[in-house]
């Protein structure tokens, strides 16, 4: 009979973690590293679409963020592609209020089902919405305390933001040389 040996991995501590450079940056769960999936055009392209979006709400006291480290609770640290932060955020090098949305842009290796989990920990933070851009199929997963839903046209809104997100000029950006 053979024996199986068991796979150990190491224990990284939250100031280890916070005091390091990433390249990319990587979420940190529970004292491990998870790497995250990024460098692919239409994931880039997308994620700036929707960065533009959001920066067009500074002027309404909203303050947008790409790549940001959010404190999602005493031992998780995830890094949402794109983030906006509520009115009053007072800036932070690390953000630790929850913000009003998060958004993660679905590269090909990631699945969404897979994505949920890291979501969920938005969810749990206190970020009201969280969306899920799959640019390959052209759909965006939304999830808030109402559940899952998929979406593939019409606009995205957020409660209390003045945000109308028409999802297929999103998309469009995909069909631009």
């Amino acid at each position: 009979m053979a024996a199986t040996a068991a796979v150990s991995v190491p224990h990284i501590p939250v100031g280890e973690y916070l005091g390091s450079v990433y390249r990319p940056d990587v979420d940190y769960v529970d004292g491990v590293l998870e790497e995250r999936n990024v460098g692919e055009f239409d994931h880039a392209d997308i994620q700036f679409a929707i960065m533009q979006v959001l920066e067009g709400l500074r002027s309404e006291g909203f303050r947008s963020s790409m790549e940001t480290r959010v404190q999602v609770s005493a031992t998780r640290f995830r890094v949402p592609d794109v983030c906006l932060l509520p009115k009053g955020w007072k800036k932070t090098q690390i953000i630790r209020e929850a913000p009003r949305l998060c958004v993660e842009v679905l590269s090909p290796r990631d699945t969404v089902m897979g994505m949920r989990r890291r979501c969920e920990d938005y969810l749990r933070m206190g970020v009201p919405e969280v969306w899920i851009v799959d640019p390959q199929a052209r759909v965006v997963f939304v999830m808030n305390a109402g559940g899952f839903l998929e979406r593939s046209e019409g606009t995205l809104e957020l409660q209390g933001v003045p945000l109308h997100l028409d999802i297929r000029s999103i998309f469009a950006t995909l069909d631009v040389a």
